[in-house]
């Protein structure tokens, strides 16, 4: 029997809880792409941070280490959920704190923060334009702007290797690939009132370990991550090919796919 009452669970809260659940294996794919972009910020002790969409916070970590205890490290992101893992794991950080909102309407003081950094974490913003523009106005004078973001879907094996081997013709979902075309994002933050844009291709062979541990993340996040989660019952049918494609790599131990990636880097104006 159907219950037409059913509520469809929110497709943000399943995204968020499969990170939340996963996070130790993302942090293990992504942390080298964003330090990145990261490395670019020349962060120094005593320097103001704001990481926008912290997640669940390795950055933060990452972030805290480089400006010390006499700098401030502020991480902003809309999932209560990720917030919550964040928080556990930066308890014992008293210069580390943790905002829940939207960060495009994000309401800090204006020329507050020296740098502003993200890992993949500004490419779903309603109006992107709107969104830096705010970061820019947070940014002191002198500040600047580091984060990478995701290149088109046929350049990354890393999402499109699941779907074909799933049987998905392409993702469900485009957003985070918004800022995948490089002339898009220097009209968005020329807009917003930077300049000195930069947007520097960057592709490496990315793992979560073996190929138990990238099925089960893939299964959870990522363009075929998204179908399975709501699309549940598809999994038993879904995860058999995806093993078996990643078998085919050879490498059992540590199974690698290409990410590629923009690091994007400005100033303000």
């Amino acid at each position: 029997m159907t219950d037409n009452n059913a509520i469809e669970p929110d497709p943000q809260y399943l995204h968020a809880k499969a990170w939340a659940e996963e996070y130790e294996l993302v942090d293990r794919q992504f942390s080298s792409l964003g330090l990145i972009a990261m490395q670019e910020l020349q962060l120094v002790h005593g320097e103001t941070v704001l990481d926008v969409g912290c997640g669940t916070g390795q950055t933060l970590l990452q972030l805290a280490e480089r400006v010390g205890g006499n700098g401030h490290v502020l991480g902003v992101d809309i999932a209560g959920r990720l917030l919550e893992v964040a928080a556990r794991r930066t308890a014992h950080l008293g210069h580390v704190t943790l905002i829940k909102s939207d960060a495009q309407i994000l309401d800090l003081p204006s020329h507050s923060v020296d740098a502003v950094f993200s890992r993949f974490g500004v490419m779903s913003f309603n109006d992107p334009v709107a969104a830096f523009s705010n970061f820019r106005r947070i940014l002191k004078p002198d500040g600047r702007l580091a984060f990478c973001c995701w290149q088109a879907l046929h350049e990354n094996e890393l999402d499109h290797f699941p779907l074909e081997a799933a049987g998905f013709p392409k993702a469900a979902d485009e957003r985070p690939f918004s800022l995948s075309d490089p002339q898009y994002v220097q009209t968005v933050l020329a807009t917003a009132g930077f300049d000195a844009v930069e947007v520097r291709p960057h592709k490496e062979l990315v793992t979560s370990g073996d190929v138990e541990a990238m099925t089960r993340v893939l299964l959870k996040v990522g363009p075929l991550g998204k179908i399975v989660r709501e699309n549940p019952a598809i999994q038993s049918t879904v995860e058999p090919k995806l093993r078996k494609a990643l078998e085919s790599l050879g490498d059992q131990v540590s199974t690698r796919l290409a990410a590629a990636i923009w690091i994007v880097t400005a100033r303000p104006n």
